[in-house]
């Protein structure tokens, strides 16, 4: 690549660290500054805000066309930097030694940027194929700015054919990863005093029995490993991340509240897992009812992204080989919204510059040649589409 398109890379990524989209504030600003660069190109974008307001999502358009094409997708909120402990302001980008430290240079405002200095080549390339971006608000925190996208993109039927996710991945192409999806169980049931539990709704112990259950599905997950899964582990998980509840030895506990997660290798392990939690928890209230009315369980979806499921006909797979010259392809333990735009038909990769080893840590950087190396597939579109047209 150019040193001096690598240079307007690294301008503009200076710019993106600057802007302190962490999840819990806005992105406004970063979404503005996004949008007036994708205009000047000449795409045609649409900000769209976020229902409850103050954080938005891009979609954009470059070429003439708004079905088909290629999607490059990437979120604009970043992890907290409280409690970490940063060498240098996290907001203030810093290069030292090839590398670019600064909160969000891998995850993933480093894609972003690449992104925006390639916006020459990428209007060369929407000659062949429209080349769309979406970018988003909230992922962090449970893909919720995707997860609004996506639904808008399904009533405006807004189809690109194939999406690049480019979360850090060392440049490496990964075809596979599980979904995440989280939930917050409340126990309500009734206090009193410790020496006469039975006439009580101890909310702890139905807790502890909801929380049986969940372990005993685990185990039943493993036994529906798919053949030749790749994953690891290669079935479906289930982990019990917190369990909060009571206020003494001798009081009974009238609240309880249980967080768990699972990791589903495909979406009919997601809804057993749901139909099985289902059932314990009509269950489990109906022997609560039995004591006293008053009780109940209240289960609350965090967030529920599917995971991006490997196929055996890939044309985003095959279309980053090409231009990255890249053999293989990869599965991950972590996700990304990449299953969400899978859901809309599309086919889906994962491949972006910087490392997940890096991310969400004290003194995260991307590397000059990362960013290098990300800026050339981009470079490489032109051709590549126009091969295919």
């Amino acid at each position: 690549m150019t040193p001096a398109r690598l240079d307007h890379c690294k301008e503009i990524l200076e710019r993106l660290i600057a802007f302190e989209t962490v999840s819990t504030d806005s992105n406004f600003e970063m979404i503005h500054y996004l949008a007036g660069l994708l205009t000047e190109s000449g795409a045609t974008v649409d900000v769209m805000t976020s229902p409850e307001g103050g954080k938005a999502n891009i979609f954009a358009t470059l070429g003439e066309s708004r079905q088909g094409g290629l999607l490059l997708s990437g979120h604009t909120d970043v992890v907290p930097v409280e409690d970490q402990a940063w060498s240098s302001d996290p907001f203030k980008m810093v290069e030292k030694d090839d590398r670019l430290y600064g909160r969000g240079t891998c995850d993933m405002k480093g894609f972003i940027a690449a992104c925006m200095a390639s916006l020459d080549v990428l209007k060369d390339a929407s000659q062949y194929q429209p080349i769309h971006f979406a970018f988003t608000h909230d992922e962090e925190v449970g893909c919720l700015g995707a997860h609004t996208l996506v639904q808008e993109m399904r009533e405006r039927d807004l189809r690109p054919r194939l999406a690049i996710v480019g979360e850090p991945t060392s440049m490496r192409i990964i075809e596979g990863h599980k979904g995440c999806c989280e939930y917050t169980v409340t126990f309500s049931g009734t206090d009193g005093h410790g020496s006469r539990p039975e006439i009580e709704v101890n909310a702890v112990e139905y807790a502890t029995q909801y929380v049986t259950r969940l372990l005993e599905v685990r185990k039943e997950l493993e036994a529906r490993a798919p053949e030749g899964s790749q994953f690891v582990p290669p079935w479906s998980t289930i982990n019990v991340g917190a369990l909060h509840g009571g206020s003494a030895h001798n009081v009974i506990a009238s609240k309880a509240t249980l967080e768990w997660e699972t990791r589903p290798v495909n979406m009919a392990d997601l809804n057993y897992v749901k139909d099985e939690m289902a059932a314990c928890q009509n269950a489990l209230i109906d022997r609560m009812h039995s004591v006293s009315s008053k009780a109940d369980i209240h289960l609350e979806i965090i967030g529920e992204t599917p995971g991006l499921e490997p196929m055996k006909n890939n044309e985003a797979r095959d279309l980053v080989s090409t231009l990255t010259g890249a053999n293989g392809s990869d599965l991950v333990p972590f996700g990304t919204e990449a299953g969400l735009f899978q859901g809309l038909g599309m086919d889906v990769v994962v491949c972006g510059p910087g490392s997940i080893e890096q991310a969400h840590k004290a003194d995260e950087f991307v590397s000059l040649e990362q960013l290098d190396l990300c800026l050339d597939m981009l470079a490489r579109l032109p051709r590549a589409l126009a091969a295919s047209a």
